[in-house]
């Protein structure tokens, strides 16, 4: 990693996060579903356009597609140590404008076609727009490299503080275990502002890659006439990817290009675990369950595709370069095999910690290479990890991480005139309410906030919501498979 001037401090700090493109500048970087193509040596030259306009350190809100414009933009902040924070291009008007309110930045790059911010546009290429928005920005940390948010589509202003360090640690990780090199062509079927989208980006980049950005959906026929068009290597999928993927024959289709699959995103089920671990095995493939978050860049444990089959249901080792313990209630280390503990991760990965308000940017790194996951697991006696269930009140819905709390606040806020409660398990949270009319209103409002299907969201209607003495909800009397 190479270092650049900081222009206000007249210091060096990390710049050029963690690409090499002079060395694959012939190869073709991206092609786009209607078949333009951008080599390594055109991004140079769009990263070095944006090094004109923004200066170093400055903060910008990148609205996310799987197009050309938007990963051009990505890659050239990170290039000139610009900050960016990646956003869906789908989320809601009204806590778009919360966190701009929040964390003031100087740019916003998004789709020309979005037109619901009224500042100057003083920049456009690739159907994106660069707006500049004249707010007082906050001072950035010199190590921070990159902001995502920490659940989902719901709009919480809590983020996640990645440095250059963690980025260029976990890629080089994902690298090596996945064995990932330039003749690979993944196809993209995560979000670009998803963590595990982009550390699908990160990696292949780093090695040379061709990405494949598409829009269109796994149910679409223009995405298998893509994907057979331009020979994809590779895909990539939450629980939720996986469940669709059977649905659609996906054991029938002829793909020969086809070399890997990996999961993450959270658990899949054993049972489908185990149906493409078989697949894969019969047909050649690698197949590579994963674990992580957003709190460690992006990976924290896989399980290695030789072992798919055999220890199907298991999330599997730390990635090279990190470690996971258990620990009890009492914090102590669980080192008998089979006992269940909170799962805690070590590793140059995990992020510096969290923002909350524009103030938080300028902090260093609060978690020192540890990050309790909040999960609990179990480790066998070849060492190989299992996640049993979760500690704290977040589950993954489609891949997007959704805090349980921030869904019942937005809820309350917009239904006032009833009492609801939220609990449920990863791909589907149910909403428990006392007004049996509501319910459509409910499922319409979470879907529209959110951005995720209407299927992810369950109603049930209980007479009141159990709670104690102090008024807290008693969640472990919610019954969600009634």
């Amino acid at each position: 990693m190479h270092k650049i001037k900081n222009l206000d401090k007249g210091k060096e700090i990390p710049g050029n996060m963690i690409w090499s493109f002079k060395k694959y500048s012939s190869n073709i970087a991206c092609i786009d579903e209607e078949g333009n193509k951008t080599n390594y040596d055109e991004l140079s030259n769009a990263s070095l356009r944006f090094s004109q306009i923004i200066r170093p350190r400055s903060l910008v809100f990148s609205f996310c597609e799987n197009v050309t414009g938007s990963l051009v933009g990505y890659v050239s902040f990170l290039t000139n140590n610009i900050v960016p924070l990646l956003l869906d291009s789908n989320m809601d008007i009204e806590l778009i404008h919360h966190l701009i309110e929040t964390y003031k930045p100087s740019f916003i790059w998004l789709p020309e076609y979005k037109s619901f911010l009224d500042y100057e546009v003083i920049f456009s290429d690739w159907r994106y727009n660069l707006l500049k928005t004249n707010l007082i920005p906050y001072t950035l940390n010199d190590e921070l490299a990159l902001l995502v948010t920490t659940s989902g589509s719901t709009g919480s202003p809590k983020l996640v503080r990645q440095s250059y360090k963690n980025l260029e640690s976990n890629t080089d990780s994902i690298i090596q275990y996945l064995k990932i090199d330039s003749t690979e062509r993944p196809i993209t079927t995560l979000p670009m502002n998803y963590v595990y989208g982009a550390s699908i980006i990160n990696t292949h980049l780093l090695q040379g890659a061709t990405i494949l950005l598409t829009t269109k959906a796994l149910v679409q026929k223009e995405f298998w006439q893509f994907l057979k068009e331009y020979n994809a290597t590779s895909i990539a999928g939450v629980p939720y990817t996986y469940e669709m993927l059977e649905k659609l024959r996906f054991y029938k289709m002829e793909l020969p290009s086809l070399r890997s699959m990996t999961q993450a995103g959270g658990k899949l089920h054993p049972d489908l675990h185990k149906k493409f671990a078989e697949f894969a095995e019969t047909n050649g493939l690698e197949f590579t369950i994963m674990y992580g978050a957003a709190e460690a860049t992006a990976r924290m444990g896989y399980l290695p595709s030789e072992k798919a089959l055999e220890k199907y249901g298991c999330m599997g080792i730390a990635i090279p370069g990190g470690r996971f313990e258990l620990i009890d209630d009492s914090g102590n280390i669980i080192n008998n095999i089979n006992i269940t503990g909170e799962l805690v991760y070590y590793g140059e990965n995990v992020t510096l910690g969290y923002a909350e308000c524009g103030d938080d940017l300028i902090k260093g790194d609060e978690r020192n290479g540890r990050y309790k996951t909040g999960d609990l697991a179990t480790c066998d006696k070849d060492g190989y990890y299992t996640i049993v269930g979760r500690k704290n009140r977040f589950l993954k819905l489609f891949g997007n991480r959704v805090g349980l709390d921030e869904t019942e606040r937005m809820l309350n806020n917009a239904f006032p005139d009833f009492d609801c409660a939220c609990s449920g398990v990863d791909d589907k949270i149910t909403v428990f309410i006392t007004k049996p009319q509501a319910g459509d209103s409910v499922i319409k409002f979470l879907s529209e906030k959110t951005s995720i299907h209407p299927s992810a969201f369950k109603i049930k209607i209980i007479p009141v919501i159990p709670r104690n003495e102090s008024g807290k909800i008693q969640y472990n009397e919610l019954r969600i498979d009634d």
